[in-house]
């Protein structure tokens, strides 16, 4: 006789989690649940030496302090295990228009008031010929400016890494193993589902190749663009983006390093899309993002390798994708998390943060004791597709505001319809100057500031509460905020010498 009190949207209790996956993903999700509940699950990680890992995604941004924490990392060794720098900010390099550069820092620019952000102040003070630059007034920026850094006091100095995204797995892998994490050697063949009961259609086990076959209550699919269970066995269709988002190719290359590392990932503009270059200790990771609508794949290597410094240590390889993200992340016992999940260019440095979110959520909402529950799963997939859009809407704003006429791509993105919720934004800035951020959004303000004003949109008007300021009020007020960017940075060390120190690396040695 049936149990009439059983809810059939209720799953057995999560007991065993298998991620479907390695790489940064993979073990990323592994660190993450292993800390939090390794002494109450099984906890298997399949992953085959035999496939390799996409492993371009080397540049960070300041979320992944959060996650650091919570693994409780030790920031000098973490560097030292994966060859990172300090990151300050992102230098986009001729996005507006030729020849004309700008920086998206992190952290924050002057000082807000209650009603209106600092920068209407600015704006009145541009109008009075009283400011400068804005980015004068944000230490992060200035700083990358002056290729310095340091640790300040408070948490002064907001700042991510560059990091080598292939000694980043392994040095998670170290961390998980001995917090329970299992990792079994072996290549995934095929899936069976569950055929009956509250199960049905939900994913019962994985085969490997060798016969081993591995049962879950809870998979995590980090099988990367392959999407063997959120996209084969759970049959999750995918939001194509590519109407915005025109690049569809990327080729990466690793480099010998010739130059003292800088903390900025350097974004440089070309006719058909950009390329970026990220300076870690021991090398230098290069990329080409493009559209093959507008540029081959030899025409792009060819223009990749004229444009890097230092002798290649790997062959350069074409990486194909497409912008989009799965409709669901979390279907039924199936989370797709990293690649799986979609994709968006790494023009902002979105990917591991987006891994880090992704893992962080679902320990929030990990199944209670009585399974996995339909409206974690919905709440869970609603948040995810909220903060993509956040995302997307930010990545499209960089192409479509621009200035250039050298190349039909660049037209072709300035004329393109885009999302009206982007188009809100940047109306209610040009016509306003103001921004607001959307609860759990992760760009804040400041990002959205120097990006619309580096892409060329300037307000045309500011709230009336700068008017309360007379001139000389006004003047001294920018002044002190410069004067104490100004007189910060001077005082802070080389960003080379820094890491050199900080990281215990020997100094180098001086040709003769």
């Amino acid at each position: 006789m049936q149990d009439q009190n059983k809810d059939p949207n209720k799953r057995p209790p999560v007991r065993r989690v298998v991620i479907c996956g390695g790489g940064t993903a993979g073990w990323m999700v592994a660190a993450g649940i292993a800390k939090v509940l390794g002494k109450r699950l099984d906890i298997k990680l399949i992953e085959s030496d035999e496939i390799g890992t996409v492993g371009v995604g080397e540049a960070t941004i300041p979320t992944l302090m959060n996650f650091h924490n919570l693994l409780e990392i030790n920031e000098q060794e973490f560097m030292a295990e994966t060859q990172a720098t300090f990151k300050l900010g992102i230098s986009f390099e001729e996005w507006r228009n030729v020849k004309e550069n700008y920086i998206h820092s992190f952290g924050f620019t002057g000082t807000d008031h209650w009603t209106a952000g600092f920068q209407h102040f600015w704006h009145k003070g541009v109008e009075r010929g009283l400011a400068s630059d804005y980015g004068d007034y944000c230490l992060e920026l200035k700083a990358s400016l002056e290729h310095r850094f340091a640790h300040l006091p408070n948490n002064g100095m907001n700042y991510a890494y560059h990091l080598d995204a292939s000694r980043y797995a392994k040095y998670l892998r170290r961390l998980s193993e001995p917090r329970g994490v299992q990792r079994i050697e072996g290549k995934i063949v095929r899936y069976t589902k569950h055929e009956e009961g509250d199960m049905r259609g939900d994913v019962r086990s994985i085969v490997l190749e060798s016969g081993q076959e591995i049962e879950g209550d809870l998979f995590i699919d980090c099988t990367g663009f392959r999407g063997l269970l959120i996209g084969d066995a759970m049959e999750e269709t995918m939001e194509d983006w590519s109407q915005w988002l025109f690049c569809d190719r990327a080729i990466a290359v690793q480099t010998e390093a010739v130059a003292d590392a800088i903390p900025l990932t350097r974004s440089m503009a070309h006719q058909a899309g950009w390329q970026w270059r990220i300076p870690l200790q021991h090398r230098v990771g290069n990329g080409i993002v493009y559209s093959s609508r507008y540029l081959d794949d030899d025409t792009a290597q060819k223009q990749l390798l004229r444009n890097v410094e230092g002798r290649t240590l790997i062959t350069p390889r074409v990486i194909k994708f497409k912008p989009c993200q799965r409709r669901q992340t979390w279907k039924g016992n199936v989370v797709a998390i990293g690649l799986s999940s979609g994709f968006l260019e790494p023009i902002e440095s979105t990917s591991i943060h987006l891994i880090q979110r992704s893992v962080v959520r679902l320990m929030q909402m990990f199944p209670t004791t009585g399974g996995i529950s339909q409206s974690d799963i919905d709440e869970y997939n609603a948040q995810c597709n909220s903060e993509i859009n956040h995302i997307r809407d930010f990545i499209i704003l960089h192409y479509h505001v621009n200035n250039r006429t050298d190349s039909q791509f660049w037209i072709d993105c300035r004329e393109m319809s885009i999302p009206a919720s982007l188009q809100h934004r940047i109306d209610l800035f040009r016509e306003t100057g103001r921004v607001f951020r959307v609860p759990n959004e992760l760009f804040a303000e400041n990002s959205w500031i120097q990006v619309m004003l580096g892409q060329g949109i300037m307000p045309t008007s500011h709230h009336q509460a700068a008017d309360l300021m007379g001139d000389e009020e006004l003047k001294r007020f920018l002044g002190n905020i410069k004067a104490n960017v100004d007189r910060t940075v001077v005082q802070l060390p080389t960003h080379e010498a820094y890491v050199q120190r900080y990281c215990g690396r020997p100094e180098p040695v001086k040709a003769a």
